[in-house]
């Protein structure tokens, strides 16, 4: 599966038309799963508008690529945020989410491979402790556009609002663990100070698109 990832931030008043505009040229595409939808506020760098697109291969996102940069090249749209990424979600139990979050990351180029593994394994971890999360999906950047060389992409679909600000954020495995790679403080640093932290609600379908 390949999937495809932007943050719009768009003009208040224009806001409307320029999600009524993308649901409609994501319909036209291949994608097999197609989300669209405003930013909740929280959101952290996460733009104004939260699209996700699932296609069954990256050939099918090249596919319509041009024709999406050209849709996305509306003036109202004032900066984009975003990354195409190869990967399947993991399914927990329960039903799907209500919420879907994504976070776009950059680690610094000169971290070895072995501390970028144990990064990616305490980044995998999380949802072990956290029932809130129904769904997720961590993978590395194929191609990544905005504020940043993007290198990761981790995607989560929460029980709720509440489910994403309370026992995520909050939780030990969060603060006491995965915070480390993300403090300027700490020694541990490998990420870099920008962060696209975006989520939206999604109703009752799947998020993912699994």
């Amino acid at each position: 599966m390949y999937s495809v990832t932007r943050l719009l931030d768009v003009t208040v008043e224009e806001r409307d038309r320029v999600v009524a505009s993308v649901r409609s040229g994501a319909e036209t595409t291949r994608a097999r799963h197609r989300l669209v939808e405003p930013t909740l506020p929280g959101s952290r760098n996460g733009g104004d508008v939260l699209i996700h697109l699932r296609f069954t291969s990256k050939r099918d996102w090249l596919s319509a690529a041009s024709y999406f940069t050209d849709l996305l090249a509306d003036r109202a749209i004032t900066r984009i945020n975003g990354a195409g990424y190869s990967g399947r979600p993991t399914r927990g139990s329960g039903g799907p989410g209500t919420v879907y979050r994504t976070l776009l990351l950059s680690v610094s180029p000169e971290t070895d491979a072995d501390t970028v593994a144990r990064f990616e394994d305490e980044l995998r971890s999380m949802p072990h402790y956290i029932p809130a999360i129904k769904a997720w999906q961590l993978s590395r950047v194929d191609d990544a556009i905005g504020d940043s060389p993007w290198t990761h992409v981790f995607e989560q679909e929460f029980s709720d609002v509440a489910g994403l600000m309370g026992p995520y954020l909050m939780h030990p495995i969060h603060w006491a663990v995965v915070d480390r790679w993300f403090d300027p403080e700490c020694p541990d640093l490998i990420v870099r100070d920008r962060l696209c932290h975006s989520f939206c609600h999604v109703g009752q379908h799947d998020a993912l698109g699994m």
